[in-house]
């Protein structure tokens, strides 16, 4: 099977290379201090394209046989255009594609670049990881913002992260200024936004001493997510959620399936099942490179 490239653009550049829906040694990060998170935000997106192709051609001077190279990218993802990117507002339109395929032609490399959502990506880097590329699964990534992947990608918006979970017209904490969204209440800027005096991991740790102001806010953390999953459910079936991304670290298992429960009543949908993943950079490098070969 002929060898395709994975590269994910976040709040840094992860690549590597993908063969037979399996990496082929270890991924590359940029920039190389992984605390440097903001690294990318002010650069323009010309300046990211370069960035993107110097690190496409490292990877590639030592596999001749790279045919396709698939892109995963934060936001709204649509027939290789960022239409809208909340975390690197500088991509926003940007035909992403076309700019990273004509760059790469300049310097000398033609291939098949494909883009993704980077939530579609993991979710296809999990499908592979536990043999599940021939049915579908759903992940939640759990960070700075929150990702909403399906596999096997179908033609869709899937913004999930900007569900409405609240008709609270105090839920206002959303990066996009919407109103009751999913994000707004478990984002991590959102919870650092709600909570001025304290950090959001400060908070579930008073909520574990009793405090009743992070108490209630753990409760609503978790049953934001369950409305969340059981829309999916009513909209697309049962099935597989796994949960990933560094703020999993929150997640109570036990009081997030009992959520869920109450708002999936009726029998047949309720052959669901979520589990929590451990988050990484190379899942979803590996979910791209799939997608290239597609």
């Amino acid at each position: 099977m002929a060898k395709t490239i994975g590269i994910m653009l976040t709040e840094g550049i992860e690549a590597g290379v993908v063969e037979d829906n399996a990496l082929v040694g270890p991924t590359t990060h940029f920039p190389e201090n992984r605390w440097e998170t903001d690294a990318l935000v002010e650069k323009p997106h010309e300046d990211l394209v370069e960035l993107l192709c110097d690190r496409i051609l490292d990877l590639a001077q030592g596999h001749n046989d790279v045919t396709a190279v698939g892109l995963g990218l934060p936001g709204l993802v649509r027939q290789g255009v960022v239409e809208e990117a909340p975390n690197l507002p500088q991509l926003k339109g940007a035909k992403i594609q076309q700019a990273v395929s004509f760059a790469l032609h300049e310097r000398g490399f033609d291939t098949n670049v494909k883009t993704v959502n980077d939530a579609d990506a993991m979710a296809a880097g999990l499908a592979a990881q536990f043999g599940k590329l021939d049915r579908m699964i759903r992940v939640w990534t759990l960070g700075r913002g929150i990702g909403y992947g399906r596999y096997p990608f179908i033609d869709g918006v899937w913004e999930g992260g900007h569900m409405v979970v609240t008709l609270d017209d105090k839920e206002r904490y959303c990066g996009c200024g919407g109103r009751g969204h999913l994000e707004g209440i478990m984002g991590h800027r959102a919870m650092r936004m709600r909570f001025l005096d304290l950090e959001p991991e400060e908070v579930f740790e008073m909520a574990k001493k009793g405090d009743d102001r992070c108490l209630q806010f753990k409760k609503l953390w978790h049953k934001a997510l369950a409305a969340a999953t059981a829309s999916s459910i009513h909209m697309t079936g049962p099935g597989k959620f796994y949960l990933t991304g560094v703020n999993t670290r929150y997640i109570d298992l036990p009081m997030l399936e009992n959520y869920v429960h109450q708002m999936v009543t009726m029998s047949p949908l309720q052959s669901f099942s979520i589990e929590v993943v451990k988050d990484s950079a190379g899942t979803a490098v590996r979910g791209a490179g799939i997608v290239a070969g597609m």
